[in-house]
């Protein structure tokens, strides 16, 4: 572990953790996380959800956010280039460092689009025996049909096969191509009430899943290294004030870290594009060659390159390209490198 005063880092089996005291941040893989006791914290906040909308419906929702959460993992690593034997290999071991348990990718096939993965102590399980459950959580497994249903770009659906709250050594998922999501679901159980809950099940359900996904995609705007030069940020949703702040200042805290020299900023996502997200743009950009990084950005789509023009502000004369692997490719250019086709 490295000190400096207020400040602490630690490499732990190639996941960084660090501290800063006196900003009161503590980062996970560069990006700023949160600490929640399991059996305390977290479990009331999953208690609240199920007793507000019901022990079935509660399921229902944190499957659907564990899904599409997962969806939003495997889209960050496939826009890292890196190829999908690795990002499945990789991802085990990112999430025991972060908590989620020990798992085990016990086989895989991209070309059958089928997986069985093991989980032993996840986050999940806990929660479930110190509320008494009997039987599996749904948020782990519909977390992984979501990763799966990315990265083998086809919907994947989970079967339980072992269960370690029902008495088993770890919990064994197993995955394979669906007609199953987890909207169907829901239709599902809305079919099961009568005709004038319906309305107002489906409003709690879909409410509580984009609390859930908002929550875990504001509080995750990645840096993605792609080389030590070239980091990728991916700007998701909307970002008002207070957030587009937080993020200006968490990435430029690390852009001297990773000695940037070229900055990419995914659009693809972004969401209610104003005035304002304009101008913080234009401040991002500025305040990033301050520092010696150039930004790029991809994922600009017409409407947005209209917007940009209309308003008059510079970021016509940034780097602008539809899709990340051609800003990638173009800032590899800048700095001598290329891609070559494998052999």
């Amino acid at each position: 572990m490295e000190t400096n005063s207020s400040k602490y880092e630690i490499n732990v089996n190639g996941s960084l953790f660090d501290w800063d005291l006196d900003n009161a941040t503590f980062k996970f893989e560069n990006d700023e996380v949160v600490v929640f006791w399991v059996n305390t914290a977290f479990k009331t906040l999953l208690d609240s959800i199920e007793e507000i909308s019901g022990e079935k419906s509660a399921e229902l929702v944190l499957e659907t956010a564990g899904y599409r959460t997962g969806k939003i993992v495997s889209k960050f690593y496939l826009e890292s280039n890196k190829e999908k034997e690795d990002i499945i290999i990789h991802l085990p071991n990112m999430y025991l460092t972060a908590g989620w348990g020990k798992t085990d990718i016990a086989s895989f096939s991209l070309e059958e689009k089928k997986a069985i993965i093991r989980v032993k102590n996840g986050w999940e399980y806990k929660i479930n025996v110190e509320q008494k459950k009997e039987a599996e959580g749904t948020f782990l497994p519909g977390h992984w049909a979501g990763v799966l249903s990315g990265l083998f770009e086809t919907n994947i659906w989970y079967k339980v096969k072992q269960s370690q709250v029902k008495g088993d050594h770890y919990s064994e998922y197993e995955f394979f191509e669906s007609d199953i999501t987890p909207s169907q679901n829901i239709s599902a159980l809305i079919k099961k009430q009568n005709q004038s809950a319906q309305k107002k099940l489906e409003k709690e359900i879909a409410e509580q899943t984009k609390v859930m996904s908002e929550i875990i995609k504001e509080i995750s705007s990645p840096i993605i290294p792609v080389i030590d030069s070239i980091l990728v940020i991916p700007l998701v949703g909307r970002y008002e004030e207070l957030r587009a702040e937080e993020l200006l200042n968490r990435t430029l805290l690390n852009l001297p870290r990773y000695k940037a020299e070229y900055l990419i900023l995914d659009l693809t996502a972004l969401k209610g594009v104003d005035q304002y997200t304009l101008d913080f743009l234009q401040k991002f950009v500025k305040a990033a060659s301050l520092l010696g990084t150039n930004c790029i950005f991809v994922g600009i789509s017409p409407e947005l390159s209209l917007q940009i023009i209309e308003s008059g502000n510079k970021e016509t004369q940034i780097p602008c390209f539809s899709v990340l692997q051609q800003g990638i490719t173009h800032a590899l250019d800048q700095v001598g490198l290329q891609i070559s086709p494998k052999k």
